[in-house]
């Protein structure tokens, strides 16, 4: 299979500073079929986005001229294009405030190269997904039908209380993508309840409980330690 086979007329934007970092990407993703385009700061990414339109971005927060948080708040003003943004460890306000200024994703440097593209590759089907929603999901034993409301596991109906479907409902319709705590409280029980993250821990539990095979070990509801939780697809 040539590289074109693998990810055809897929436009990325890289922007990081570092060149270390902007070779291991471009080799990376050019290997895997991807085209890229390089900016070394965040003004240049910012030209750059708005010059031509790529299907995904890859933004590191740590830029010299302006942060990357600024280039992603001014890049959302136009544009929807998928953002996954490089961040080093122990920095989870930054992927906090990243993740709420509307990045898909995050990654943390250094960073294996497999796990990146499965990033990519979930990035780019969501956005896709995006496009049409569909009134019925399936997630491997999950059958989740927006429309009416209902749910089942295995076959077997699912009760729900309309709290639990409400926060189900914005887990599938973001599946794979990072959700801060404060998103989903704003979201689901409004912005006066940001700070509540007890709600949010006793609902995910009981979403736990009902559709998990093992609660204790979770395959669907994955936590994201301090920064929210992710819906992960099988």
């Amino acid at each position: 299979m040539t590289t074109e086979e693998k990810a055809p007329h897929i436009s990325t934007l890289i922007v990081d500073d570092e060149p270390q970092i902007q070779r291991l990407l471009t080799i990376m993703l050019e290997t895997n079929g991807y085209r890229v385009t390089v900016a070394s700061n965040g003004q240049e990414g910012i030209a750059a986005t708005a010059q031509r339109r790529h299907d995904l971005i890859v933004l590191d927060l740590g830029l010299p001229d302006i942060s990357g948080i600024s280039v992603l708040k001014q890049i959302r003003e136009w544009t929807q294009t998928p953002v996954i943004i490089l961040t080093v460890q122990d920095s989870e306000g930054e992927k906090i405030e990243a993740l709420d200024a509307g990045a898909d994703d995050y990654i943390t440097k250094p960073f294996n190269s497999g796990e990146l593209l499965a990033r990519v590759r979930a990035a780019l089907r969501r956005a896709d997904k995006g496009k049409i929603q569909e009134p019925v999901l399936e997630f491997g034993e999950l059958t989740i039908n927006l429309a009416g409301r209902r749910v089942t596991r295995k076959g077997e109906p699912v009760k729900l209380t309309a709290t639990e479907f409400a926060l189900l409902r914005l887990f599938v319709q973001h599946a794979g993508k990072v959700l801060t705590h404060r998103h989903l409280l704003r979201e689901v029980w409004g912005p006066e309840q940001e700070n509540e993250t007890q709600y949010l821990r006793v609902y995910v539990q009981r979403l736990r409980e009902k559709l998990e095979a093992d609660p204790e070990a979770p395959a669907f509801f994955l936590t994201e330690p301090g920064v929210g939780y992710r819906f992960q697809e099988p």
